[in-house]
């Protein structure tokens, strides 16, 4: 009787975890590997939360209206690992993206690279983009 009160606790425990990982989205379930975006326009604002980082940026249109574009960033413990620190970004300031539009959404991006208006790059992709070599 003991063995299977434990093997039911473990059995409800992988399905809990298993239904976690699912929560998760893989990037082709909302982006659009072979339609890739590159965003040179005003930083907005820039918001470093869990799991996944904001970026939202003004992007001059050619008819000279500005679009808003969010762009899904990775969370703010990677973006550190990789070198971009939260006092490197200033609203208002001149920056460029390079990323992967979205799906259904056609001012929304995931975004792979982040240059900076003093040159630096950053990788700030998500887990599971494509291999575009973004991330060496």
């Amino acid at each position: 009787m003991k063995t299977r009160i434990v093997f039911a606790v473990f059995a409800a425990g992988v399905l809990w975890a298993s239904q976690l990982a699912l929560a998760h989205h893989p990037f082709a379930a909302e982006y659009d590997a072979d339609k890739p975006v590159t965003l040179t326009g005003t930083l907005d604002r820039m918001e470093w939360v869990n799991p996944h980082s904001w970026i939202y940026v003004d992007v001059e249109q050619p008819d000279g209206t500005v679009k808003q574009w969010t762009v899904e960033a990775a969370g703010p413990g990677q973006m550190n690992r990789r070198g971009l620190r939260k006092t490197d970004t200033v609203d208002g300031m001149s920056l460029e993206i390079r990323g992967y539009q979205h799906r259904r959404d056609p001012a929304a991006a995931n975004g792979r690279t982040l240059v900076l208006s003093d040159g630096r790059s950053f990788y700030i992709g998500t887990v599971g983009g494509p291999n575009d070599g973004a991330d060496r």
